[in-house]
């Protein structure tokens, strides 16, 4: 049987044009010897609404890819669309990796190993009794799984639906441990008790400026990791680090879910280090320029 070496993948979203997935993605087939594409799917660029989810994950089926990845804002919206779900996706309750295999479309979930690692990396020493997550949307989910597996002994979750933080709280203490994760009604009462803060929703992006939280509430003791990449300076990391916290871009998690995902769209093994170089010059080009 000959070995396949040409693969079309892409990403499903809102907003998507600045991401570096493709030349990402590309860069790294390129390494392996494989006519790698990867295709944006913006809802935004193709004046649909998010009705049209089946529609465009129909469409790339049927144009041979092998899978697509999923963001913002349809990481959870796509289950109802999938035939499977890997074990995390089931648990997470979200899915950010599509993969198309055998006329069955497969739900994974990456998000969650990406910031895992990304956190391990880029604050390994930072304190973890307790820690504010912001957002518990599709990537709240993946980001609150793998704060508990970090070891942050409790995880206080803020979300403007306050039903969904709830959710997610019951979800990770029935995983977890009672007691590891709670609703919180607002960032400010929680985070004067709190070691560090998460940021997990679109806010920061070019069509979601701001920041999320008070700037007020943010001390040089706390360290503050965004999920944000685009930019990769947000104007959360940007006010925490002027005021001396130990900050963590998004730019981790965006490289290592993003191998999680090439793996599962060739099953071959990417080169993470390598990745992340790319990564780092893909920014350093565009600062240069």
């Amino acid at each position: 049987m000959t070995e396949r070496t040409a693969y079309q993948v892409g990403l499903i979203g809102a907003d998507i044009q600045l991401s570096k997935s493709p030349a990402l993605h590309m860069r790294e087939g390129r390494a392996h010897g494989l006519d790698y594409t990867y295709e944006l799917v913006d809802i935004n660029v193709r004046d649909v609404t998010e009705t049209a989810l089946p529609d465009l994950l129909a469409e790339l089926e049927a144009r041979g890819f092998a899978g697509t990845n999923i963001t913002h804002p349809f990481k959870q919206a796509v289950i109802a669309h999938l035939d499977e779900l890997s074990e995390d996706a089931r648990m997470l309750g979200a899915v950010n990796t599509v993969v198309f295999k055998d006329g069955k479309r497969i739900g994974h979930n990456t998000d969650w190993y990406g910031f895992y690692e990304s956190f391990q990396r880029g604050l390994p020493n930072a304190r973890r009794d307790r820690a504010l997550l912001i957002g518990a949307g599709g990537a709240g989910v993946a980001v609150a799984h793998a704060a508990l597996k970090l070891g942050i002994g409790r995880l206080d979750i803020f979300d403007q639906d306050v039903d969904r933080s709830a959710r997610l709280a019951h979800d990770l203490n029935t995983r977890f441990g009672e007691g590891r994760a709670m609703p919180a009604k607002t960032p400010a009462a929680v985070l004067g008790n709190a070691d560090g803060l998460i940021h997990a929703t679109p806010v920061g992006m070019p069509a979601h400026p701001g920041i999320p939280v008070d700037p007020v509430l943010i001390m040089s003791r706390h360290w503050v990791a965004d999920i944000v990449y685009m930019p990769l300076i947000t104007r959360l990391i940007e006010t925490a680090a002027g005021k001396g916290c130990q900050t963590l871009p998004g730019g981790g998690m965006a490289i290592f879910q993003a191998v999680g995902a090439f793996r599962l769209f060739c099953g071959r093994e990417p080169d993470a280090e390598r990745m992340s170089a790319h990564f780092a010059e893909m920014f350093k080009a565009e600062a240069a320029a």
